[in-house]
């Protein structure tokens, strides 16, 4: 049935009170997934951002769903894009961080892992830097269901474009290399993905943008970091809120608001399901993340909750709110849901569709959540958030560490030492009381379920004394 008949029909069901407010979904709807890049929890309006402005964003929650527990598959940029475009935890891509390596003092550092310096450890385990092209995509899920696909922006997982139609970094056609710092390339994306919209609408469409916006290095152009410039002298604010960074969020606002346009113009909104996000938590040299626990590249709340909404006229209520967690491994069979298409055949799928979710029908099982990071990362200003081993000295982002999340519950195994916490994220969203020995049955329920995840994904566990070792 040619789109337009499709679209007819389902405004026809909505409209007839025979119907009522029917939840039948329209064939293979449109799919614009939008991601900013180190986008903090607290950096948008809805979610109380004291000075960064974010209205077409907020408007986009407005008309749809907030997603108060959405999490990316990891804490970082690199192995967050890898579940998002393979649906597979981190422990099946064996990616991990940007440039493979553990991040800070090696003397600091209990075990061996892949390591920058004397390359002791390097060969210690795999650390990935691009996803093997036999993967099967979600680009590749949604192109045997006949869409046109199209990624713009950051990729950051390899050489291979893993299946989809067209791929273009800077809006521009420009080479495949990394755009940070570049004030215009917000703007350009955005206009890339308009004409791309614009010319794709007699087929399905899968959109993929990422913004290089808004990591560092922290730019913007000069006429709107001078607006907040202004809006900072205006007040006395409770802090010195960095206005180019500001500056940045606005050309991320911009840019979403731009494409809803474009997609109410088309009249192609009623078969369209527009997702935003973030790949991780807020850069702690640019934002705060309070009243979360940490920041990017942490696997505290503050690294790896994302502000996330999704809009569909139709199909997700306006104003409405979500509170069931979601993550990253979710979106390849959530789409494969929206678009008919089968699951792969040739690996795991660790999501689950949460198209029960978007239509507001039912909440999901009670199920788990999982991170994994083998590595290590050195902290930066608040965000040193765990002690150098044997030591009561923050250094590190991270450590070796795996995550569950089950429920109000989440639980940090930490392999140093072999250490657990233990959080009700319901009444602790700080993680500031670690529950563990308070509520031994459920610290060991999770932490067995937690260890046979790390079983079933062969998830590497480092164990390997690292000799240089000192603490002191």
């Amino acid at each position: 049935m040619p789109r337009i008949y499709r679209s007819i029909v389902c405004l026809i069901l909505f409209a007839n009170p025979l119907f009522g407010l029917s939840k039948e979904l329209p064939q293979k709807p449109n799919i614009v997934f939008i991601m900013a890049d180190d986008l903090g929890w607290v950096d948008v309006g809805y979610n109380g951002a004291a000075f960064y402005e974010t209205p077409h964003i907020d408007a986009l929650r407005a008309s749809g769903m907030e997603f108060t527990s959405a999490y990316p598959g990891a804490s970082n940029c690199m192995p967050s894009r890898s579940c998002i475009v393979s649906g597979m935890y981190t422990p099946r891509t064996q990616m991990w961080t940007p440039g493979g390596e553990a991040k800070g003092e090696n003397n600091y550092m209990k075990f061996l892992v892949p390591r920058k310096g004397d390359n002791k450890g390097s060969n210690e385990f795999p650390s990935k830097l691009a996803l093997e092209p036999s993967i099967t995509s979600v680009a590749e899920v949604l192109n045997s269901a006949g869409y046109k696909t199209a990624h713009f922006g950051k990729w950051h997982l390899g050489d291979d474009t893993q299946g989809f139609d067209l791929t273009d970094p800077n809006g521009r056609g420009g080479p495949v290399k990394n755009y940070y710092g570049d004030v215009n390339v917000s703007e350009s994306l955005t206009g890339a993905t308009i004409d791309f919209i614009n010319t794709n609408q007699e087929d399905p469409f899968f959109i993929y943008l990422c913004f290089w916006d808004v990591h560092t290095p922290i730019r913007a152009r000069s006429e709107t970091v001078a607006k907040y410039d202004k809006k900072l002298a205006s007040a006395n604010w409770s802090r010195h809120w960095n206005t180019t960074y500001a500056a940045m969020i606005e050309a991320v606002d911009t840019g979403v608001g731009r494409i809803i346009k474009t997609i109410q113009t088309a009249g192609i909104d009623n078969e369209t399901l527009i997702v935003f996000t973030s790949d991780n938590g807020g850069h702690s040299g640019a934002t705060w993340c309070e009243p979360l626990k940490g920041a990017k590249g942490s696997f505290y709340e503050g690294g790896i909750r994302v502000a996330t909404t999704m809009s569909w006229p139709g199909i997700i209520e306006a104003n409405s709110i979500c509170h069931t967690p979601i993550t990253g491994v979710d979106y390849l069979p959530t789409f494969a849901k929206l678009s008919g298409a089968a699951l792969p055949k040739k690996q795991p799928v660790d999501g689950q569709s949460i198209v029960p979710l978007i239509k507001g029908e039912i909440s999901l099982e009670n199920r788990s959540m999982f991170w994994h990071y083998p590595l290590y990362l050195a902290g930066a200003q608040y965000n040193q958030v765990v002690p150098v081993h044997s030591t009561d000295r923050p250094y590190w982002r991270a450590t070796p560490c795996s995550v569950i999340r089950k429920g109000d519950w989440k639980l940090m195994q930490f392999f140093e030492d072999d250490s657990i916490q233990l959080f009700n994220l319901t009444e602790d969203l700080g993680e500031t009381q670690n529950l563990a020995k308070a509520y031994p049955e459920i610290a060991a329920s999770l932490l067995k379920e937690l260890k046979a995840w790390q079983a079933e994904t062969d998830a590497i566990i480092p164990s390997t004394p690292n000799p240089d070792f000192n603490p002191s």
